[in-house]
């Protein structure tokens, strides 16, 4: 182990043990302590699902990357390991950059992720360059291999840039050998996801460009993930730089879903439809794994880059990933809805049915909390006098709330977090076009401390977003302009 790691690791263990259980999220993962960003090694190894991260234990603000560590049984409760991975290399010396996880043939785990190193430039100015390592281990600690990197720029297709070479997913494929998509950036500026094929996890070659943005989705694509899922090819990817398409996109930093078929002869993504991966405001950087028992199971960074003023300043960690998700392919789309276990949570059952809401707001009994799963049903009273405005509030009281706002007439639905507390003028709305019948619209909300995810019409969306409001405010409220009634299942989550 090097003096970095082992510091590294010293450090952590000493300032994460400080924390109380209670300061963190119930459920979610958040850093042992400082910063996170994104999921790397997402993965099943030995009988535990394992999830490293982007982790910067010294501070809450990005700096100095290296791998954390947590292991679940039941991907709700985590148990946090020692640091993985620091930049203790030449190769890596700037940071240990996001990747991904996989069990070689003889039993070990391989973690392949991207190492960043400087260059100086004729003019004495340095710039990063990104080089792809491999660490092996046995699900606690990780040797890197001698010969690393083991792809560099001579491995990029002719145009690349050596500068924006990153994220490698891992996989293996039907024919036995392993495979990684890896997001880059060509002569345009846009991006592109290109493949390679290794025997043995360690010796790479490139095989296509697999995806090409040709500056349709932002600029540069980060964090690939590609995976066959109900017949279809799956890429999903995280744009810098978005423009909106009416409600589907949002300007920054994004997500996408593409899907398609593959030819397999020119090993490229035929692409079919696209759209989104999540429509609120936290979600960053998906990466999936394939669970025993054949489930598509995706996380994400539930933060944005461009709302990191959103922050708890006397915390003493940053940030936190989505709730585990189980994916599948309907009708060409994405859906996402969380994973079964945490049913398993699930007590104190509340039902309420036919509630009818006119031109007023309302509490019911026993509707409230911070750890909850909330079901949601909501229907006009009359088919053909349809209510102007249906209003969920939530983490509230006398001065905090957060809220979704639906308006059928538009179909569009609206999260808003601007009097959850913050203090910084950062990004506090998000809208999306919800499909289907807006004669009934479905809403599935898990409040988790810090955090709301919503999942619209089973799934067929998704809006994430992170919630500071003191824990004190637990009032959940309905409000409705015109006449609506609803159906309520509320269940705390223990």
């Amino acid at each position: 182990m090097s003096e970095m790691l082992e510091k590294a690791r010293k450090y952590e263990d000493e300032q994460g043990k400080q924390i109380k259980a209670e300061d963190r999220p119930a459920f979610h993962v958040s850093p042992y302590v400082g910063w996170m960003n994104d999921p790397n090694g997402f993965s099943y190894y030995q009988g535990e699902y394992h999830l490293f991260y982007q982790y910067n234990p010294y501070d809450t603000h990005w700096d100095s990357m290296h791998w954390g560590h947590v292991v679940s049984k039941d991907l709700l409760h985590w148990e946090y390991l020692p640091a993985a991975l620091a930049p203790d290399e030449d190769y890596d010396k700037m940071g240990c950059f996001s990747g991904s996880a996989i069990e070689l043939d003889d039993g070990r785990q391989l973690l392949m992720y991207t190492a960043v190193d400087h260059e100086t430039l004729e003019d004495g100015s340095k710039r990063d360059i990104q080089t792809q390592a491999v660490a092996v281990g046995d699900g606690r600690d990780y040797v890197k291999y001698e010969k690393n990197p083991v792809l560099t720029e001579k491995d990029l297709p002719e145009g690349a840039s050596k500068v924006d070479f990153r994220d490698p997913k891992i996989w293996k494929g039907k024919d036995g050998k392993f495979y990684c998509v890896i997001g880059s950036r060509p002569a345009d500026g846009s991006g592109q996801i290109l493949l390679y094929r290794s025997e043995n996890g360690f010796d790479w070659k490139f095989v296509s460009i697999l995806a090409e943005n040709k500056k349709r989705f932002g600029k540069m694509w980060e964090c690939p993930d590609f995976f066959e899922l109900d017949g279809k090819y799956v890429l999903l990817t995280s744009p810098q730089d978005m423009i909106p398409e009416g409600m589907e996109y949002h300007n920054g930093n994004g997500t996408l879903c593409i899907i398609g078929d593959l030819d397999s002869e020119t090993h490229t993504l035929k692409e079919q439809s696209y759209q989104s991966v999540d429509y609120g405001i936290d979600c960053y950087a998906m990466q999936t794994l394939l669970a025993p028992d054949g489930r598509r199971i995706m996380i994400a960074w539930m933060q944005n880059w461009d709302t990191l003023a959103y922050r708890r300043n006397e915390s003493k960690w940053f940030a936190q990933m989505s709730l585990p998700r189980e994916v599948s392919v309907k009708n060409g789309r994405l859906y996402q809805v969380p994973v079964r276990e945490l049913d398993s949570m699930r007590a104190n059952k509340v039902e309420y049915r036919d509630v009818v809401i006119k031109d007023t707001r309302i509490t019911l009994d026993q509707i409230e909390g911070r750890t909850v799963d909330l079901e949601l049903v909501i229907r006009p009273v009359d088919k053909d006098k349809l209510y102007k405005k249906f209003e969920l509030c939530f983490a509230e009281n006398e001065k905090y709330h957060s809220t979704l706002r639906f308006r059928p007439d538009e179909s569009v639905l609206k999260i808003d977090r601007s009097f959850s507390g913050s203090e910084r003028a950062v990004v506090h709305q998000r809208e999306c076009l919800v499909n289907g019948d807006c004669n009934e619209l479905k809403l599935r909300v898990i409040l988790d401390r810090f955090s709301a995810e919503i999942f619209i019409n089973d799934g067929e969306q998704v809006m994430s977003a992170v919630i500071l409001t003191e824990q004190a405010a637990k009032g959940i409220s309905f409000f409705v302009d015109g006449a609506a009634k609803i159906d309520v299942v509320k269940y705390d989550l223990v």
